[in-house]
């Protein structure tokens, strides 16, 4: 399980290093440290809950989880959100206190931190570059903000060094909090979308259902869902009326399938005598009104 040993690595190596750089902000009186120790330290804190569901998420199904554990890793990013979203408005609060009441802050001390910071996130980020659940792409990008964070307060420490302009510390950190609550927010939304069963990104119904009409045989399609487990896996079932060979059409429409990124599909074939029970399919075409008996082949 290599992404999830590379997760455990980013999380000891950003826990050590968010203690350690909360105190250094205190020693140098920056309220950007602190305030990126917050968000590093609320990343580590979710990148430990990713890790251990990551681990659960890849459980196969069982008797109880029969779609198998993949939304564990989707609730793994809702928590991490959500904490940096709380996080980021602390920042925001406290800089703005630094606004209205400027302290002194230790320029060097300051710099040397930010140095330390860029260089430990940056092998953070390197670890955690392959991964594909959207859990992992959160961890890996918290990473990456947080490279971007040091770099930030690194320039900030630099140019305050040699112009004594105080203000530059919480603004800097202000910066750091709008960004993080940003992304946090789109991250939400994609979680909370999977979790209202919303059509996966990229999918398109109609483009779907005219393509699988164009296959020879298929008469009709309606009853289509379709949904994602984790981002990557799509799903889908739907009632297919066809006069042909159901095992040939069910191979096509699975092709068809596959080709639009819906892995696994389960398909209920109906011939065109068939009622099929639901009122609302005599909207749509194929499904046909009594026709004497229903055949079989």
């Amino acid at each position: 399980m290599k992404s999830e040993k590379n997760i455990l690595i980013a999380f000891l190596l950003n826990l050590t290093f968010s203690v350690f750089e909360f105190f250094g902000g205190i020693f140098t009186n920056s309220v950007a440290i602190i305030s990126d120790s917050i968000h590093d330290i609320g990343d580590a804190a979710s990148i430990g809950i990713s890790y251990f569901l990551e681990k659960k998420s890849k459980k196969q199904p069982d008797k109880t989880y029969t779609y198998g554990y993949l939304r564990y890793s989707v609730m793994g990013s809702v928590l991490t959100t959500l904490i940096l979203l709380v996080g980021s408005v602390l920042v925001i609060v406290n800089a703005i206190k630094r606004i209205l009441y400027p302290q002194d802050i230790n320029y060097n001390g300051m710099i040397i931190f930010a140095v330390i910071g860029v260089a430990v996130n940056f092998l953070a980020a390197y670890f955690t570059r392959h991964g594909d659940s959207l859990n992992q792409k959160a961890v890996n990008l918290h990473m990456l903000e947080d490279v971007l964070g040091w770099a930030v307060v690194l320039i900030g420490a630099v140019i305050m060094r040699f112009t004594d302009f105080k203000l530059i510390d919480p603004i800097l950190s202000i910066l750091v909090a709008v960004f993080i609550f940003i992304h946090a927010f789109s991250h939400l939304k994609e979680a909370l979308d999977l979790f209202l069963v919303k059509i996966p990104e990229g999918i398109n119904i109609d483009e779907i259902k005219h393509h699988i009409l164009e296959i020879d045989g298929v008469l009709g399609v309606h009853h289509i869902h379709i949904w994602s487990m984790d981002g990557n896996q799509n799903y889908a079932t739907m009632h297919i009326v066809t006069n042909g060979d159901y095992l040939e059409v069910k191979k096509a429409v699975k092709e068809e399938l596959k080709e639009h990124g819906i892995v696994h599909a389960t398909l209920e074939l109906e011939n065109e005598s068939e009622d099929c029970e639901d009122k609302h399919c005599h909207t749509h075409s194929g499904c046909g009104h009594h026709h004497g008996h229903h055949h079989h082949h």
